[in-house]
């Protein structure tokens, strides 16, 4: 069985002053504080939620 691809995700940009909907899109990809990374399943709602919040985060390369 072929391995599942995984995404780095850091958070770049504070939730402060955001739309509710972006931080609690934060909270659901396991960020809530600057510099705070994340691994997770690459899925089209997990690129989806990255591209909600696109201007607070970063994919870092491994």
């Amino acid at each position: 069985m072929a391995e599942k691809k995984t995404l780095t995700v850091k958070q770049t940009g504070s939730p402060i002053r955001r739309k509710s909907n972006q931080r609690a899109t934060l909270v659901g990809l396991g960020l809530n504080r600057l510099g705070r990374e994340s691994t997770l399943e690459d899925t089209p709602s997990v690129r989806g939620m990255i591209a909600k919040v696109a201007h607070l985060t970063e994919i870092v390369e491994k």
